[in-house]
């Protein structure tokens, strides 16, 4: 496996992991995930795994989104 592939992997990891720890997530984080995970044109089977994880929490409430600081 691509050494570059397992660093976008943990990296998307930990910023969802976050938004799991604090129950919340920032727009500018879900659009990092979102860029992090098209990076290279294609969304493989880990990074869909870990998007369709976030939106299920988001979609349950699980997850809010943080307002925007001013």
């Amino acid at each position: 496996m691509d050494h570059k592939k397992q660093e976008e992997w943990h990296k998307l990891r930990e910023i969802i992991d976050h938004a799991i720890e604090d129950h919340t997530i920032s727009r500018e984080d879900y659009d990092r995930i979102i860029n992090a995970a098209t990076a290279d044109g294609v969304i493989d089977a880990y990074e869909q795994s870990l998007l369709a994880e976030l939106h299920d929490m988001i979609n349950d409430g699980s997850i809010k989104f943080r307002p925007r600081q001013k």
